[in-house]
């Protein structure tokens, strides 16, 4: 039977200034945001163009003082997430255009074309354009 990894829990502040950040300066799409009771939702978001079978972001607001001590170093560190383009330089433009801070410029590695960018929280995310298997 195949699998794949639909949704991902990421842990936001608020979630109305996630959904801001994730649509407005990212372009991600608004697939769902269903109260769930006593201030709870039911909020997701994926990369506009990657459809049904891409993997998506569960936003949760942080309910705990563990869960917004995470908030922003969701893994310790690191690069956290990496969003694929077929068009990095169209992309890298947009994103500067909307505000997103990178904390580098682009480089090309062996793998493709990638430069590091920080979300809302200032969590660490690859924008990534594969290199092709040309």
């Amino acid at each position: 039977m195949p699998q794949s990894i639909g949704l991902m829990t990421y842990l936001v502040a608020d979630y109305d200034e996630a959904i801001d950040w994730f649509v407005a300066k990212l372009g991600f799409d608004l697939v769902d945001d269903v109260p769930q009771g006593d201030g709870k939702r039911w909020v997701v978001v994926r990369p506009k163009g990657s459809g049904t079978a891409g993997a998506a972001l569960l936003l949760a607001q942080a309910a705990t003082p563990e869960q917004a001590a995470a908030i922003g170093n969701q893994s310790g560190g690191r690069v956290f997430l990496f969003l694929s383009t077929d068009d990095f330089d169209r992309d890298h433009a947009a994103m500067l255009a909307a505000g997103i801070a990178f904390r580098e410029a682009p480089r090309t590695e062996a793998y493709g074309k990638v430069a590091v960018f920080e979300d809302l929280y200032g969590q660490g995310w690859d924008l990534i354009e594969p290199k092709s298997a040309d």
